[in-house]
């Protein structure tokens, strides 16, 4: 497990890092995130990297594809991607009230599985904003496998 901190590579500026995104998102995948949001609790980077230098139990599950977590990831991150976190959730989490932070790569998927784990019955959910990126972004840490 290979440990970095934010590197020379990351300090690309805003307009470099819009020209890496794969494509704009469509309007109504926009819609569906925005809807969710409306219900979804949010915690932005600093709060999660305050809970994680407190070493208190802390369940943060990465909901991105295999090959995002594999590139890199937040340190004590899960991976339980967003195809398979609903089927998967109850079998790692089986108390609804245990706190679970989710993050994706921007904050757009973990907007929606957050949605989705509440509807399930999780009331302790919370969002990252701004995802892997954003804690990129802000210099912390993350791991490779």
């Amino acid at each position: 497990m290979k440990v970095t901190a934010k590197g020379a590579e990351d300090g690309e500026g805003a307009s470099r890092r819009e020209s890496n995104m794969a494509k704009p998102h469509s309007p109504r995948f926009l819609a569906l995130v925005h809807d969710a949001m409306q219900r979804v609790r949010e915690i932005d980077a600093a709060e999660v990297k305050r809970l994680m230098d407190g070493n208190g139990p802390l369940h943060l599950i990465d909901v991105r594809e295999e090959s995002e977590f594999a590139s890199g990831h937040l340190p004590r991150a899960i991976p339980l991607g967003k195809g398979i976190l609903e089927r998967d959730v109850e079998e790692r989490f089986p108390d609804p009230n245990t706190p679970l932070i989710l993050y994706c790569g921007g904050g757009y998927r973990s907007a929606l599985a957050a949605d989705n784990l509440q509807k399930m019955g999780y009331g302790n959910v919370l969002s990252m904003k701004g995802g892997y990126r954003g804690w990129r972004e802000a210099g912390y840490p993350t791991q490779t496998e």
